[in-house]
C-alpha cells in the first residue's frame, strides 16, 4: 500500500466528501448566509460555477493521468523498467491527483446543496459550501503550475537519479538506524555536508567574511560542479582558531540537485561536449551535429583563449588568504573540450576536420604559456586519425583542417591562386592551336 499511486487520491476523495457533508450541515444548521451574497453570487451563478468546476477537473484530471503514464513509459524505455516504483511513490504526486479528485466530488456534491426555487423564489445559497469551493479550485489551479513544474523537474536525468537516491536514503536510514554512541566526535577542523547534492553556488564574500571573523582560512574541498556525499568535508581549517568558526558556513555552499549556469562555466562547456559526442556515437551517427557543437566550444575557448582565470585564492581587505576554492585552469578547460571529442571523433573525418581547424585557430591567439595543451591535443588527434584509417590518402584527408569539417577545407575551395593559375591554364588552351 505504501508504493502504490492510489492510496492517497483515495483518501483525498473520501476527505472532500466528509469537508462537503460538514460545510453542508454547518450552512443548515446556522439558517443565514454565513459568507457575504457578494462572494459566493447568487444560486443560479452558483449552479453554474460548480458545473464548470466539475467539467474542467474531469478533464484536467483525464489528462494528467494519460500524461504521466506516457511519461512513466519513456523513463522506463529511457532509463530503466526499476524507475516506475519511484515514480508512483512521489507524495507529491500523489497529493496532487488527490487534490483534483477532492475538488471534483466535493463540486459534484456541493451542486445539489444549491437550490434556485426555494425561499419564495430568492432560492438557498449554502455560503460556507461555496467559498470553500472556490478555494478548492483556487488551489488546484495553483497545484496545477507547480506539478507541471515538479513534473518536469522529475523527469529530468538528475530529477529521476534524485528521487531513487532520497528514497535510497530514507530506506538506509529506516533499516540501518545511526549508532549515536559509534559515532566519532566531530573534528572542529572540519565542516562536513549536511545534505548530499552538486556543488552550484559559492558565496564567496560570506565566506571570506566568516573565516576573516574567526581569525582563520578555509579551504573548499570540492570544486564547482562536484558531488558532496552527506557528512564528507566540505570545508578544511587550514590555519588559525577553527574553534570560533560560524557552523553555519556550511549554508554558504549551496548544494542542489544538478549543476547550474550562474558560477560554472564549466557546465556549458560539458553540455556542448556531451551534445557533440553524442552525435557522433551509435545510433545516431550524425556528425554535422557534432561540428556545430564544436562551433560553439572552439567560440568559447577562443573567448577565454587571452583571458585571466582566478587561482581559486580569495583575500580579505588586509590581503590575507581567507578562502581557497578548487578553480579550472586553461589546460583544464581545453582537455574539457578536446579529450573525450578526440577519442570519439577521430574516425570521423568530418569531425576531425573541425577539431584541428579549432585547435589551429587557438594556436594563433593563446600566449605562449597556453600552447602546449594545444601542442599535445594536436598531437594526439593525428595519432588517433592514424590509428583510425588504413590509407595514407585518408589519413590526409582527415587531418586536413576544415572550418565545416568537409566543406571550407583547402583542399575543396578555391583560393586566389588557384584561382588565377586555373584562368592561366583556361587562356593557355583557348590560346593553343587546335
Amino acid at each position: 500500500m505504501r508504493d502504490s499511486l492510489w492510496l492517497v487520491p483515495l483518501l483525498c476523495l473520501l476527505s472532500g466528501i466528509g469537508l462537503c457533508i460538514a460545510t453542508a450541515a454547518i450552512d443548515r444548521a446556522a439558517g443565514t448566509a454565513l459568507v457575504p451574497h457578494w462572494v459566493t453570487g447568487g444560486p443560479a451563478a452558483a449552479q453554474s460555477v460548480l458545473s464548470t468546476i466539475v467539467t474542467s477537473l474531469v478533464t484536467l484530471i483525464t489528462l494528467v493521468l494519460t500524461v504521466i503514464t506516457v511519461a512513466v513509459q519513456l523513463a522506463m524505455a529511457q532509463f530503466s523498467p526499476r524507475i516506475v516504483g519511484a515514480l508512483l511513490r512521489d507524495r507529491r504526486s500523489q497529493l496532487t491527483h488527490g487534490l483534483f479528485a477532492a475538488t471534483l466530488v466535493y463540486a459534484l456534491l456541493a451542486i445539489p446543496q444549491v437550490d434556485d426555487v426555494a425561499a419564495g423564489g430568492d432560492g438557498y445559497m449554502p455560503g460556507l459550501t461555496m467559498l470553500i469551493a472556490y478555494l478548492l479550485m483556487l488551489a488546484s489551479i495553483v497545484v496545477l503550475v507547480l506539478y507541471v513544474h515538479h513534473a518536469g523537474q522529475t523527469l529530468r536525468v538528475a530529477g529521476l537519479i534524485d528521487l531513487v537516491g532520497d528514497h535510497l536514503h530514507e530506506e538506509l536510514h529506516r533499516v540501518y538506524p545511526a549508532d549515536a554512541g559509534a559515532q566519532a566526535a566531530p573534528d572542529p577542523q572540519v565542516v562536513t555536508a549536511p545534505t548530499p547534492g552538486v556543488v552550484v553556488r559559492i558565496d564567496v564574500p560570506g565566506l571570506v567574511d566568516a573565516a576573516a571573523a574567526a581569525d582563520c582560512s578555509l579551504q573548499l574541498v570540492p570544486a564547482m560542479g562536484d558531488f558532496v556525499c552527506a557528512g564528507a568535508p566540505l570545508f578544511l581549517v587550514a590555519a588559525g582558531h577553527g574553534a570560533r568558526l560560524d557552523p553555519r558556513v556550511a549554508g554558504l555552499v549551496t548544494l542542489g540537485n544538478e549543476r547550474s549556469y550562474p558560477d560554472d562555466p564549466a557546465y556549458g562547456f560539458r553540455q556542448l561536449v556531451d551534445i557533440a559526442e553524442r552525435g557522433v556515437s551509435s545510433p545516431f551517427d550524425d556528425p554535422t551535429t557534432t561540428v556545430q557543437a564544436i562551433d560553439r566550444l572552439h567560440d568559447a575557448l577562443r573567448q577565454l583563449a587571452t583571458r585571466t582565470i582566478p587561482t581559486g585564492e580569495h583575500l580579505d581587505h588586509d590581503g590575507i588568504v581567507r578562502l581557497t576554492t578548487p578553480a579550472l585552469d586553461w589546460t583544464g578547460y581545453v582537455r574539457l573540450t578536446f579529450d573525450e571529442l578526440r577519442l570519439a571523433g577521430a574516425s570521423s573525418p568530418q569531425v576531425a576536420r573541425r577539431l584541428r581547424a579549432a585547435l589551429e585557430d587557438l594556436q594563433t591567439v593563446v600566449p605562449g604559456t597556453r600552447r602546449p595543451e594545444l601542442d599535445r591535443q594536436l598531437e594526439l588527434l593525428t595519432l588517433g586519425v592514424k590509428k583510425s584509417f588504413e590509407s595514407d590518402r585518408d589519413v590526409i584527408n582527415a587531418l586536413t583542417a576544415d572550418q565545416q569539417g568537409l566543406g571550407s577545407g583547402p583542399d575543396l575551395v578555391r583560393d586566389m591562386d588557384r584561382r588565377q593559375d586555373d584562368r592561366s591554364r583556361e587562356a593557355d588552351m583557348h590560346l593553343r592551336p587546335s
